[in-house]
């Protein structure tokens, strides 16, 4: 509703120029000159629409948008899991959405204890000895934590560390952020059994070394079981271990980051902890560190003093704040609210149904599909479109297919050390019966492929956008800032 006592007053200048008089204020107000030219003559042709049409449009539009909430959405190394709508409930409280973040620190307890006690868990979860709850997402925890651990290394007096040992399997934010850290990038092979080569580790570990960032389980879904001597390879050598926790999903209440050596891990709380993914972000990426690297973490951190809950600004050593004011915190709230209502053992369980899924799925999709790496895999698994590439369909087509289906793709062409590559989660929240129904629908593909291949490759054929030319938009590319002159 227009408040009658502040109008906002359009009036025309004797130059043909539009000025803005506003409400009076505390400040000066400039006012806003628009050329005769862009001054618009006669009203916009709006439609008017009863709110039936209104509503019935942005449903319509919904349905177009796939998303957790309405259907299978197997996106390998994403952790696409259901966000439990308690969290939601406990987000919208009024006593967290009407905050704002200067308001002084006796008035807001309440928030600052939900955020403490997020961290104390985080750290117990991680086996980190704290944490810090302010990058807004995976990769801004990476760099986060190479930032600090480049204060470390510099902070002693360590300034050859400049190069950061990254598989070659991993994320491809972890050579990203190396980079924006100020890195070198050095990749280490894969050994035929999916898993870091000792060997050539050995041979990349130098006195140059910074870190070495790993994701365990890893990008192929397999756990690195030398991981003990993967700690201590780049420590004797003076490095420091960082853990993507991208993958945590599968291993929580069986194994922590700390207990294999590692130094520092961020954490997706949009993939472990239920916040919403991608475009329901935003995300959330906090970070947990030894005590030796305590010290260099983002401030402020939020502390207990006696029974008041505050702000610590006092950290010399720290790299300086990454993000305005203290993290997102309602994908904090919503985090804190999962890990409330599932504890210790239902975390635990979360792993074990992860994992079951992902073994399931695989064993039965290996019925067709090659499988390069055949031991048990933990929460996803990647198998490879080779055999069907043969008959002339690549692993796009077959994405494009599953979408007429009523499913999501799995993640395709990732890891790149993989050739057609498909890598797929389940998740834990996924029932068998929505397994059985995505898997009959893989062997219903590949039937066609085997019969009738014109339908893969030509596919989708029932969805709301369809395929492109790929060949012309490569050469002939319509780009929005060309059109728009």
């Amino acid at each position: 509703m227009i408040n009658e006592d502040f109008p906002l007053i359009f009036e025309r200048s004797k130059k043909g120029r539009i000025s803005t008089n506003l409400p009076p204020l505390d400040v000066p107000v400039q006012k806003i000159e628009i050329e005769e030219q862009y001054i618009r003559n006669e009203p916009a042709e709006l439609p008017e629409v009863s709110e039936l049409e209104l509503v019935r449009h942005y449903t319509g539009l919904s349905r177009r948008n796939f998303g957790i909430d309405s259907g299978f959405y197997p996106l390998g190394s994403c952790t696409m899991k259901y966000n439990p709508k308690i969290n939601e409930d406990i987000a919208k409280l009024d006593g967290f959405t009407h905050l704002h973040p200067y308001q002084p620190i006796e008035t807001v307890q309440g928030a600052l204890e939900v955020l403490f006690s997020l961290q104390k868990s985080l750290e117990e979860i991680t086996g980190m000895d704290s944490v810090s709850l302010q990058p807004a997402a995976g990769a801004h925890g990476e760099w986060t934590a190479l930032m600090m651990i480049r204060a470390f290394h510099e902070n002693n007096g360590d300034k050859n560390r400049t190069k950061v040992i990254i598989p070659d399997s991993a994320h491809g934010t972890n050579p990203a952020s190396a980079t924006v850290a100020g890195f070198e990038s050095v990749t280490v092979k894969t050994n035929t059994d999916g898993l870091v080569d000792i060997d050539d580790l050995k041979r990349k570990v130098d006195e140059n070394t910074a870190a070495l960032m790993l994701t365990n389980p890893n990008t192929l879904g397999l756990f690195e079981t030398e991981i003990m001597d993967i700690a201590h390879i780049i420590h004797d050598a003076g490095g420091k271990l960082y853990y993507d926790g991208a993958n945590l999903n599968a291993i929580m209440g069986y194994v922590r980051p700390g207990d294999m050596g590692f130094d520092a891990v961020h954490l997706n709380l949009h993939k472990t902890f239920t916040g919403p993914h991608g475009g329901g972000g935003p995300g959330s990426g906090p970070i947990g560190v030894t005590a030796e690297l305590e010290p260099y973490l983002p401030k402020p951190i939020i502390v207990k003093k006696q029974d008041l809950y505050m702000f610590d600004y006092e950290r010399p050593k720290s790299i300086g704040r990454v993000k305005p004011y203290y993290g997102n915190f309602g994908i904090n709230v919503r985090a804190y609210a999962y890990i409330r209502s599932m504890g210790a053992k239902g975390l635990k369980r979360v792993s074990e149904y992860a994992v079951l899924n992902a073994n399931y799925m695989m064993r039965r999709l290996a019925k067709e599909f090659e499988l390069p790496y055949p031991q048990h895999c933990k929460h996803e698994f990647v198998l490879s479109g080779k055999r069907q590439k043969k008959l002339g369909v690549r692993t796009l087509d077959i994405a494009k297919r599953i979408l007429d289906y009523g499913f999501h793709p799995p993640t395709i062409y990732f890891p790149l050390n993989i050739e057609e590559s498909l890598m797929i989660e389940p998740t834990e929240t996924e029932s068998k019966e929505t397994l059985d129904e995505f898997i009959d629908t893989m062997f219903d593909i590949v039937a066609d492929i085997k019969e009738n291949p014109e339908i893969v490759q030509n596919a989708p054929h029932h969805t709301v956008v369809k395929r492109m030319d790929e060949t012309t938009a490569a050469r002939r590319p319509i780009l929005k800032y060309e059109k728009s002159n």
